[in-house]
């Protein structure tokens, strides 16, 4: 890969996304970003003018398409977009809501892998990072369709990385855990009510499944994508990698 690369991050006008970005920018790299949030993604353009920024979902394969065309080279994709989907009993889950999921949190990966892999496969260099979750290797009631979207994006993961091999393009995923984002904070406090507890003790019980009885900064897993797209990774692909503190079991 060249020493200045071109990155594309998805749904990277905010939480990891954003961390993902800023940390390849910072590290001297061509950084564009897709969202569909347009507030975010015109704070971030007025904030960091050096990125590149667009309104795309990544669920409409033309316009990913068209987003990956307009920017030639692509040496590293983050497939970071997703959505939490249905929660509640499986029982109860919206049909539209169930397929919502599974259109951004899956299709949306392939759309992006599809529109790279192309200009990546002629010059037999690339490297694809999936974010995935850890709550694949715990499951949470309630939570279905995401989990098994997860658990799908996992699946992708494995295969392309055989798959594209042969052509010097690797394939790996990262499981985020506990996050110290705004998204998990309401997820906490959903918790908390469900439970009729405070959040303060509902999270201290959440960290009390985790080994090292800790949160995720969104910038530790700009630091494993980063990692996995240097040099140093060159010989790492088809790995789903846990950046969680060892998440045990989740409620």
């Amino acid at each position: 890969m060249p020493s200045r690369r071109n990155v594309i991050v998805t749904a990277g006008a905010s939480g990891i996304g954003l961390a993902i970005a800023e940390l390849f920018l910072e590290r001297g790299d061509a950084v564009s970003v897709c969202d569909v949030d347009d507030k975010a993604l015109e704070t971030l353009s007025s904030r960091l003018p050096e990125l590149r920024v667009a309104k795309v979902d990544v669920a409409d394969a033309d316009g990913v398409t068209r987003f990956v065309s307009a920017l030639g080279r692509v040496d590293i994709l983050i497939n970071n977009a997703g959505v939490a989907g249905p929660i509640g009993n499986i029982e109860k889950n919206d049909p539209q809501d169930w397929k919502r999921c599974f259109a951004v949190n899956l299709h949306g990966a392939f759309h992006t892998i599809r529109a790279v892999v192309p200009q990546m496969r002629e010059r037999r260099d690339g490297c694809i990072v999936n974010i995935s979750t850890a709550s694949t290797v715990t499951g949470i009631p309630g939570r279905s369709a995401y989990v098994s979207s997860k658990w799908a994006v996992e699946g992708l993961t494995k295969n392309a990385a055989r798959e594209l091999g042969p052509d010097n393009i690797r394939v790996n995923a990262i499981r985020p855990g506990f996050m110290d984002t705004e998204r998990m904070r309401v997820l906490i406090a959903r918790g908390a009510e469900k439970r009729g507890v405070s959040i303060e003790e509902h999270e201290h019980e959440a960290l009390g499944f985790i080994s090292l009885r800790t949160k995720i900064q969104p910038r530790e897993i700009g630091e494993m994508a980063y990692f996995l797209a240097s040099d140093a990774g060159r010989h790492i692909t088809g790995q789903i990698i846990g950046v969680d503190g060892n998440s045990e079991w989740e409620g």
